[in-house]
């Protein structure tokens, strides 16, 4: 285990709380096997990330690899996770955090509804959850990019500055929040949206909210301090 004598407080918490967030999307079945990333920030300079092809649902906090802003691990590190590299998606983890000063963590998941949708041509933007619309907001989906290159950076790079989620076809989920937690629960979120609207196209179809609701739900995530999100 890390030593608590060269680990602040403040580091021990964030890494508890990555490590259940793994747990969580793989109970959740919003990962399977090695899938999946999750990462947050130490401080201005350094990131705290999930280790690559790792289970998730199994990491220890002193598997979480430390780097810097260029993608390079940092730090005498630990035993447990001296052997491991950074995530394969570092690349689209630091574009978040060099896009969104705001953003604390990111996760990245491949939630199954949402990546079925994707290929199918079925969008998440549509105004049809009330939570959605003030937890989300509108939730765009970004062409194909192959997964763990510097194209999934391209990809995200504009819409990630406007949204707190967005959706790589095919491929899966990325979400933001102030920490591990509330970028889980963006993801949680979203895949409940993707499978009422799974359920919905079962059923036929349904309108999205008038308008004037729409703005009314805007206004209170505006209120909430989403400021940033646009449609």
């Amino acid at each position: 285990m890390i030593s608590s004598a060269n680990v602040s407080s403040k580091e021990q918490l964030l890494r508890a709380e990555i490590v259940l967030v793994g747990k969580l999307l793989y109970e959740k079945s919003l990962i399977v096997a090695t899938d999946g990333n999750i990462s947050a920030r130490l401080d201005d300079e350094t990131i705290l990330v999930t280790p690559s092809g790792l289970c998730k649902g199994l990491m220890s906090p002193d598997q979480l690899i430390t780097i810097d802003l260029a993608g390079g691990k940092v730090g005498l590190g630990a035993a447990a996770n001296q052997s491991l590299k950074p995530t394969s998606e570092t690349a689209m983890h630091l574009e978040v955090y060099r896009q969104r000063p705001d953003v604390l963590a990111v996760v990245h998941a491949h939630p199954p509804y949402a990546i079925a949708l994707s290929i199918a041509g079925i969008s998440l933007a549509e105004a049809m959850l009330p939570e959605a619309i003030l937890f989300l907001g509108f939730t765009p989906t970004m062409p194909y990019s192959t997964p763990s290159s510097e194209e999934n950076a391209l990809a995200i790079r504009e819409a990630i500055k406007e949204h707190d989620a967005i959706f790589l076809q095919r491929h899966g989920s990325l979400t933001t929040g102030r920490c591990p937690l509330e970028a889980f629960y963006r993801t949680e979120t979203l895949e409940q949206l993707a499978r009422i609207t799974y359920f919905l196209h079962q059923l036929g179809g349904g309108p999205p909210l008038p308008a004037f609701q729409v703005e009314k739900l805007l206004q209170i995530r505006q209120n909430l301090g989403f400021t940033h999100t646009q449609r």
